[in-house]
């Protein structure tokens, strides 16, 4: 199992610009309650850490989780591994339904879950480097990215580690290129989120491995374009955590590394950006008539000293914030996926604490 703390030792760099949450003064505290006993399993079935978190049109609760027994097969000299995470179906009540996927060859590391406005079913695996779509009846229906052909395992005696994945071009093509800018229409490098245009177009935040950019895909899975490399300008990304897509196609990005959410058009011209003055880890959009956001915090790399959920409309403003670090009901530990479909009820999916915790706000909107 990939330790959470692999994925968040990121940079604590503070970008210059935007509405930091300190010059906003005290952020107001939301009232809220929280069902943190959700998920009810069989007894042979449990819940890791889990990976992401979504409801469909139906209220079925869809969880990608890191459960599994992950093993790996060596060839000549490669090392192939498979099976670390697995897919669960709910009711909304958080009634076990079913297993979806089982044995799927993309299954490693479970890092996201979306549902589209179609019910699709959208996994994202940084083990595998590979993004799944199943239709609503659990059928694979497109998978982006190639898993690598190899998997580094240990370094050979008196030798460079085994193995490797991905592509990777040559040449003139490869020397002028940024870092972490990626290859065009090549696979991915632990991609993190992935989000969808009015249009059905896919994009995809690749984000925490070699790449720091976002893919942009049609309906197909064809490559259309991307943008991005590592850095800390604008359109430069240090660990492209999150992504989100506003009724007018703006494209909102989680810069996790330069604490700051930057916001572009769907062709991925930079358009304006607002800082995030903590540790941000995850985002989602709300889908009615006013859109807000919803972005986990953990201070620490861990998520036990220091950690909260604030809501933020999309020009950046603070609205409120809500819970703490911890492992009692209303508190979390690295919280990973954020589900927000419906504004005041969320689905919130923790690594450290193995659980998904509904999350019911009180008193409606917050007032701006």
């Amino acid at each position: 199992m990939i330790r959470a703390r692999l994925f968040y030792g990121l940079a604590a760099a503070l970008v210059a610009g935007g509405a930091l949450l300190g010059a906003q003064g005290a952020v107001p505290e939301l009232a809220f309650d929280t069902n943190a006993d959700l998920l009810r399993t069989p007894n042979d079935v449990f819940v890791g850490e889990v990976g992401g978190v979504a409801a469909n049109s139906k209220g079925m609760i869809y969880v990608y989780t890191r459960t599994g027994h992950p093993y790996a097969t060596l060839g000549d000299n490669r090392t192939f591994y498979r099976g670390g995470s697995k897919l669960f179906q709910f009711d909304a009540s958080g009634k076990f339904v079913r297993e979806l996927g089982q044995d799927v060859y993309g299954f490693n590391a479970a890092y996201g879950l979306r549902i589209d406005p179609q019910d699709n079913i959208w996994t994202v695996d940084v083990g595998a480097n590979q993004v799944v779509k199943f239709d609503s009846e659990g059928r694979v229906a497109l998978v982006l990215g190639r898993k690598p052909e190899a998997m580094a395992v240990r370094p050979r005696e008196g030798g460079a580690p085994g193995g490797g994945g991905g592509g990777g071009g040559g040449g003139a093509a490869a020397a002028n290129r940024r870092p972490g800018e990626g290859v065009p229409g090549f696979g991915f490098s632990k991609p993190t989120d992935v989000a969808w245009d009015s249009a059905g177009n896919a994009y995809v935040t690749d984000g925490i491995g070699t790449n720091n950019r976002v893919v942009k895909l049609d309906k197909l899975g064809h490559f259309i374009s991307q943008w991005g490399a590592t850095g800390s300008g604008q359109g430069e990304f240090n660990g492209a955590k999150a992504i989100a897509i506003d009724k007018a196609n703006d494209v909102y990005v989680l810069d996790a590394g330069n604490k700051r959410v930057q916001v572009f058009d769907p062709q991925g011209a930079y358009k304006r950006e607002f800082a995030f003055a903590g540790t941000p880890l995850t985002m989602c959009m709300t889908r009615g008539a006013t859109q807000y956001l919803y972005v986990s915090h953990a201070g620490d790399t861990d998520g036990m000293e220091d950690a909260a959920i604030f809501k933020l409309g999309l020009d950046g403003k603070v609205l409120g914030k809500f819970g703490s670090a911890g492992k009692r009901p209303k508190e979390f530990g690295l919280a990973n996926s954020i589900d927000c479909r419906n504004e005041n009820e969320l689905l919130v999916g923790e690594l450290t604490n193995w659980r998904v915790q509904k999350v019911t706000l009180k008193g409606g909107a917050a007032t701006r």
